[in-house]
């Protein structure tokens, strides 16, 4: 039998096709579900078809109710077992969402620059060679932006002779293939090692059955690169974690309602996307003009709204993978979009200072931290202060 379908009336005219009967059974209940789990996908459930739907729709937002060991959401019915809702120890109900970047290595610092100094040598400019004050300096100009990195410092030193005005951008595209894959042979090598005190925090968290998250969805190199990187972690210490990357955040629950598999965006939001994207790059591009006939330094913030729901997607998907609430999973973070994006979703957020991050305020984090281990990130410590 072929999903029936639910349509809610847009306007006067138009119909737009919100959900197939299929997603509202995505609610998967991994190694026996919890009671908690079905409550935040529930509330996220309603949350978005609150957003979506409310005003002029003809039918209201699905409702929800449990009892009887079920989840409701107006006529279709989930079983949601109540094993393990009671938990004596307090760490047993948080779970840990880590990124890559910054917190498991500090890839700015460690490799990053070396990779763009491997691929100006292969691309023979001589004259390029990022020493780590000028690639800080770049990264924080460019927010992290690594065109915008190449174009401030050619900018600044004189273009290649050899380039021709109208071949910069075939240029950059050429040093950012070589970059990356001299990172990629950087990462795999034994050269660079994980975060001190990385390894024993991920061990001291899964005997304390702490679930934990490693995100490689938005790593800023690649999700390859993040996956690399976790892989150094061994395979014993991996069998104990859960890697959330772009392919699990489409299959979660969260991704197929904002993704288009549960609830398909409208030309309108679409569009409305692409002219957001545009303003920002056309301001940025207004600032630089500007800049360049003051001889100011201008910064602008030019993260954009699609780039922070992709990161807010991927921490849902990760509290859902946990299953537990958003606001019972704490995000180690080592970027700032990563704690921008647990601000906009109420995820408690602790922050690894890295090279990338060493001069920046993080007002909304419950704790900012220098490294693990010591007088710094414990789980012992980390569990005091969410209880505090």
């Amino acid at each position: 039998m072929s999903p029936r379908k639910c349509y809610t009336k847009i306007g006067d005219s138009h119909l737009m096709e919100t959900a197939s009967c299929p997603i509202l059974y995505t609610i998967r209940f991994r190694g026996g579900g919890t009671t908690a789990r079905a409550a935040s996908s529930a509330k996220l459930y309603s949350d978005i078809h609150g957003k979506l739907l409310r005003g002029n729709s003809i039918i209201p937002p699905p409702s929800y109710k449990f009892g009887d060991n079920r989840l409701q959401f107006g006529r279709f019915i989930c079983n949601a077992s109540t094993a393990n809702t009671t938990q004596s120890d307090p760490s047993q109900k948080i779970a840990l969402l880590l990124e890559v970047d910054g917190v498991l290595m500090d890839v700015y610092r460690l490799c990053n620059r070396q990779a763009f100094n491997v691929a100006f040598r292969k691309l023979g400019l001589d004259c390029a060679n990022w020493t780590e004050p000028v690639y800080l300096d770049l990264v924080r100009k460019s927010a992290g932006d690594e065109e915008r990195m190449l174009i401030l410092f050619f900018n600044r030193i004189g273009w290649p002779t050899s380039v021709a005005t109208s071949e910069k951008g075939t240029f950059m595209k050429n040093v950012l293939r070589e970059k990356k894959n001299a990172l990629d042979d950087l990462v795999i090598s034994n050269a660079f090692s994980l975060r001190p005190g990385a390894e024993a925090f991920i061990d001291d968290a899964c005997d304390k059955g702490i679930p934990v998250i490693i995100l490689t969805a938005y790593c800023t190199s690649g999700e390859k690169v993040a996956r690399l990187i976790a892989e150094k972690l061994g395979t014993d210490r991996m069998s104990k974690t859960k890697i959330v990357g772009d392919d699990e955040v489409k299959q979660s629950f969260y991704g197929q309602l904002v993704f288009g598999k549960g609830v398909s965006s409208s030309l309108d939001e679409k569009l409305a996307r692409e002219v957001s994207r545009a303003a920002s790059a056309e301001r940025q591009r207004i600032a630089e003009e500007v800049a360049s006939i003051l001889k100011l330094k201008v910064e602008l913030n030019t993260t954009s709204s699609e780039s922070l729901q992709n990161i807010v997607a991927a921490l849902r998907a990760g509290a859902e993978y946990a299953e537990l609430p958003v606001n019972n999973c704490v995000l180690i973070a080592g970027s700032q979009s990563g704690v921008a994006a647990a601000e906009r979703i109420s995820m408690p957020c602790v922050v690894l200072r890295s090279s990338s991050t060493s001069r920046a305020e993080f007002p909304s984090a419950i704790a900012v931290m220098d490294g693990f281990g010591g007088a710094d990130l414990t789980i012992s410590r980390l569990v005091r202060k969410l209880m505090s």
